[in-house]
């Protein structure tokens, strides 16, 4: 009698940006696509897959950390497979090997429809695989995708950059950029809301140059406007734009399209006109803040977010100061704060006045407490107000202790929900008007529970995607698709 091996079951595990976690759900996407499943929380993977980031130090040590506890679990287990992958893949190459011997696959950022064959490669001739394309040779969103979220879905609409910022590799990495046509972008997100998407964000190295490549300068705006032409589409988010590129037209296609959140995240990175001139951000703090001026004028609900590094080579006191200056003056709700940290190949790692670390430590900690205390003092605005909420898993952690379900509002701020006893419950992906009735920095809370639930499109899709998975000879929910055929 001939037995069925059972499927080969699979893990990932991301770092860095939103781009890499799409990238992650497409790997997921081809490994199901290939027989795999996913594993159980808990339990050891046959495949361990590491997509990776390279714009942070720790990124590299969390890696080399993780493959490290990885060797005796694979000198117990033979038959277990670790693959490398994403941005860390791409700049060190033979590296990682070097460093993991241990590792089965490493493949780059170009090339992650390859990682089947080649985990299948690396298992017949029992020997390591690199493969390393240096050049998109198909835009990625051909490939199968397995989203995390049965309502929301990511939407790459370019992939590259061509910024030459002395801090970054990132270009190096993923290339120039490369812009998908209008078509293919809305082609795609039609699919994902005949799924049951409710909510896109569109990704880009730099959104907002979209276009640059075949020639319309207004092609991002363009892009948000046709958004709001598609029906059942709830939410429409973008990131990240960059200041020296964002326009009034971009501005006005977020007022006056409906779908489009009043939530914005554009990257300072330093309020010091020295210090942007040394980092290639082709933008000084005065054109930073009259774009934040112009959005609030238009949409004045705007919740802005953005990215702040502290300690950059040559960084003064000065320099400091302004940033603080700039930080106070634009009242984020929220802002993503960094360490320099040396990365071997960019301009910066090799500039002179490197700042001491514990210089830099002691700024990094000022910064984080004024990010704070706005944040705070921007939330409290909220008390007493209604907000609509779009239910998600996963927000919140401490959902089954304290009865509370978790989401975003409209400006993407974070949303605690208490559930009455006995009432019922939304779903992710079902929409809730609350009450915030307590405002903490990093979220808000109703604790008297949603009013006017609107059980959505999304919730159903959420609901049979937990079906299927409760029953595994069920067809394949929707959450996991194959790619779209695309022009090249």
């Amino acid at each position: 009698m001939t037995t069925i091996a059972e499927p080969r079951s699979y893990q990932v595990i991301t770092y860095g940006c939103q781009m890499n976690v799409h990238d992650s759900e497409r790997i997921a996407g081809l490994l199901e696509a290939a027989g795999y499943v996913r594993a159980p929380e808990g339990v050891q993977a046959d495949v361990v897959v590491f997509n990776t980031c390279a714009v942070r130090e720790n990124a590299d040590n969390r890696l080399y950390g993780n493959l490290g506890h990885l060797r005796p679990v694979k000198l117990a287990h033979p038959g277990l497979q670790i693959a490398v992958g994403g941005c860390m893949a791409q700049k060190d190459k033979d590296i990682v090997l070097a460093r993991a011997p241990w590792v089965d696959v490493v493949f780059g950022t170009h090339n992650i429809g390859s990682l089947p064959v080649l985990l299948e490669r690396a298992r017949s001739l029992a020997a390591s695989q690199i493969e390393i394309e240096e050049a998109l040779t198909r835009f990625p969103s051909t490939l199968p995708t397995r989203r995390e979220a049965a309502h929301a879905g990511w939407v790459s609409i370019s992939v590259g950059c061509n910024n030459t910022c002395t801090y970054c590799i990132v270009p190096a990495l993923r290339g120039r950029e490369v812009d998908r046509r209008p078509g293919d972008v809305l082609a795609e997100i039609q699919l994902l809301v005949d799924e049951g998407v409710q909510e896109v964000t569109l990704l880009g190295q730099n959104v907002n140059t979209y276009g640059v490549e075949f020639g319309d300068r207004e092609a991002f705006s363009k892009l948000l406007r046709a958004c709001g032409r598609i029906d059942g589409l709830e939410r429409v988010r973008f990131t990240s734009p960059h200041p020296a590129a964002f326009t009034d037209d971009v501005i006005a296609a977020m007022a006056e399209t409906p779908n489009v959140m009043p939530s914005l995240h554009m990257p300072l990175q330093s309020g010091s006109d020295r210090v942007l001139s040394a980092m290639r951000r082709s933008y000084r703090a005065d054109r930073f803040l009259g774009i934040i001026e112009r959005v609030r004028a238009a949409i004045p609900d705007a919740a802005i977010t953005t990215d702040i590094i502290v300690g950059f080579p040559g960084e003064t006191e000065a320099d400091f100061a302004e940033t603080l200056r700039v930080v106070e003056a634009s009242r984020f709700a929220a802002a993503f704060t960094f360490q320099y940290s040396i990365r071997p190949g960019t301009p910066a790692a090799t500039m002179p006045d490197q700042v001491p670390k514990q210089v830099v430590q002691e700024r990094y900690e000022r910064l984080v407490d004024l990010v704070g205390e706005i944040a705070w003092a921007e939330n409290r605005t909220f008390e007493g107000r209604t907000v609509e909420v779009l239910f998600a898993a996963g927000e919140g952690r401490k959902d089954a202790a304290t009865n509370r379900l978790s989401g975003r509002a409209r400006d993407n701020r974070l949303v605690h929900v208490a559930i009455p006893e006995g009432a019922e419950r939304p779903r992710p992906g079902d929409l809730a008007d609350v009450e915030i009735t307590y405002a903490a920095p990093h979220h808000l809370n109703a604790d008297a529970g949603p009013t006017n639930l609107r059980r959505t499109r999304g919730g159903d899709a959420w609901a049979a995607q937990q079906a299927a998975a409760a029953e595994p000879d069920a067809p394949r929910p929707a959450a996991v698709r194959l790619g779209l055929p695309t022009r090249t």
